[in-house]
């Protein structure tokens, strides 16, 4: 609880990866990669209850094995591959009431800490927002990107941009970066969406983000944490 505020958060997975089969409960790190985003919620200090909305049995028995609530089982009509993240949202709102806010953590963010969790929620809040994602600072600026127009001439991607200007000059872009979802219960229940008019930012450091896809983003979380036990010895 925050300021009187009540908050579910939710951790949605779903059976059936395929870019890497069996990505949620692959050990990395010696842990399920669920385990990580698990660890993370439980060590919140804001949330007041987290539960998982799934529909693979051996995803929940892992997530149990962990201690997460699991109080349904997701129907299948809400987890296929074209399913929209909303429709698990909406199906464990209409399950469990009563709270004020909804957190959405997946699974694929394993870096993001309780810290950040508890940091965004508090922006949504004190900001009187409908809802915060997390955002980071890209890569590369799109400012300088181009696309290609209908004869193949390469023309800037933005109408306007600075495609020849310093990058201290170009506007600040950020990113979102899929580890934080924060809205008001009411908020989300009516647009299914956590981004609108009053959406703010929770900006994490880049080297702090990764989203899980491949078999190179494993690979990465693995060297990120062999390197973090090397800065602790």
């Amino acid at each position: 609880m925050y300021k009187n505020k009540s908050i579910l958060a939710i951790v949605v997975a779903r059976g059936g990866s395929k870019g890497v089969p069996g990505k949620n409960i692959r050990l990395v790190g010696g842990k399920p990669l669920l385990a990580w985003t698990i660890e993370g919620a439980q060590q919140s200090k804001v949330l007041d209850r987290v539960i998982l909305s799934c529909d693979d049995d051996g995803i929940i028995e892992v997530a149990r094995q962990y201690g997460l609530e699991v109080p349904f089982v997701r129907p299948k009509e809400f987890a296929k591959d074209e399913s929209p993240v909303s429709e698990a949202i909406i199906h464990a709102l209409d399950n469990i009431s009563g709270y004020d806010y909804v957190v959405l953590l997946q699974p694929t963010s394993p870096l993001r800490t309780a810290e950040d969790i508890d940091e965004c929620l508090k922006v949504c809040v004190d900001s009187l927002a409908t809802s915060a994602i997390s955002v980071s600072q890209p890569e590369e600026s799109p400012y300088w990107m181009l696309t290609k127009d209908a004869e193949g001439w390469l023309r800037p991607l933005l109408s306007g941009t600075h495609t020849t200007a310093r990058r201290q000059d170009v506007p600040e872009v950020l990113l979102p970066n899929g580890a934080i979802y924060v809205a008001e219960v009411d908020y989300y229940r009516e647009h299914k969406t956590f981004v609108g008019d009053k959406t703010v930012g929770y900006e994490m450091q880049r080297e702090t983000v990764l989203d899980i896809d491949t078999e190179k983003d494993f690979l990465l979380f693995e060297t990120i944490l062999m390197n973090r036990e090397g800065d602790d010895s």
